[in-house]
């Protein structure tokens, strides 16, 4: 990072920042040709982190990581513009987490319902989820296990 000072080192600022994060961004190659996509997910801290997220069963995405299973992931909270008497020295407050993994997609029953319930945790709490089996069936279950991470804030 070219601007240390802005460099989020503490684990606990970086898990939090993915906490507090609505949505999570991936971006996927095919061919060279670059895709980013915004997708609601599961966070699972510790010793092998990783990130689960839920899908159609085809689509883009899909197709992109059959061929190439590397992906970047994004988080950003805390938007507010920095106004200055001189406007061309505003800048975005923020802070951001981005990383590298790579995505397998999860298949077995139990595995998917453990993944399904860390989505439904982010998002409505609890530890206790009932998942119909047609929902299981019908639902593309992703993990990404993270290799690197790193945050970064401007305040």
């Amino acid at each position: 990072m070219r601007r240390k000072e802005r460099e989020i080192k503490d684990l606990q600022e970086i898990e939090d920042i993915i906490e507090k994060s609505d949505v999570c961004r991936i971006a996927l190659s095919d061919n060279d040709v670059p895709y980013i996509v915004t997708m609601n997910f599961g966070f699972r801290k510790g010793a092998n982190p990783c990130l689960f997220f839920h899908c159609a069963k085809e689509g883009k995405k899909i197709d992109m990581i059959k061929c190439n299973n590397l992906a970047c992931f994004q988080f950003d909270i805390d938007h507010a513009l920095g106004k200055t008497e001189v406007r061309c020295n505003c800048g975005m407050k923020y802070r951001s987490v981005v990383g590298t993994g790579k995505i397998s997609f999860v298949t077995e029953r139990e595995q998917k319902i453990e993944a399904l319930g860390y989505l439904m945790h982010h998002y409505v709490g609890g530890h206790s989820h009932q998942f119909e089996e047609k929902n299981l069936e019908g639902t593309t279950v992703l993990r990404l296990d993270i290799d690197e991470i790193s945050g970064k804030k401007c305040v």
